[in-house]
């Protein structure tokens, strides 16, 4: 069976710890754990599946390192390539911007042909805007670890078990 690729970056700390208990969710063993900050797009197309970290940084920004990949995203085959996307956002002091970096993925991979999955619902979120909507719901996972950090074992518990079949 050929493993799924988690990718986060490795210098994070929100965004590790949540990427690690996705990884005990799911099982170690059929992942390959990668940092976002080194991939190339030789590395990144030896998967067929996907967990992506999107923290969305500023107002409504990728992280450097995803920004920097995606030109080169932009022009990969992606069609057959399933992905689940997760992100950490603040929705009490960027509310008109919240989870946008995922927002930002998701279009840059279903332009490329990419499958997304692993919808969650807004119930239980305050914000105004963000680009990760879709049909009244989030297209991959928010967490909010400033506000919400309570919730966040929940949520990727639930979200794991939502996608697991289909990883």
């Amino acid at each position: 069976m050929k493993k799924i690729a988690i990718i986060y970056s490795f210098n994070t700390t929100k965004s590790k710890n949540a990427a690690k208990k996705i990884v005990a969710e799911i099982g170690a063993d059929k992942l390959d754990v990668i940092n976002a900050e080194d991939i190339t797009g030789e590395q990144f197309m030896k998967y067929d599946k996907y967990i992506l970290s999107l923290p969305t940084w500023f107002d409504g920004e990728l992280p450097n390192y995803w920004d920097e990949f995606l030109p080169e995203m932009e022009d990969l085959p992606l069609k057959g390539k399933t992905f689940a996307l997760f992100g950490l956002g603040d929705q009490k002091n960027y509310p008109e911007n919240f989870g946008d970096a995922i927002g930002i993925m998701a279009e840059t991979i279903e332009n490329a042909g990419g499958e997304i999955i692993g919808s969650t619902d807004i119930v239980g979120y305050e914000f105004e805007n963000s680009k990760a909507l879709r049909n009244g719901k989030f297209i991959g996972l928010l967490l909010d670890q400033d506000n919400q950090s309570q919730l966040s074992g929940k949520r990727i518990k639930d979200w794991v078990s939502s996608i697991k079949d289909k990883l």
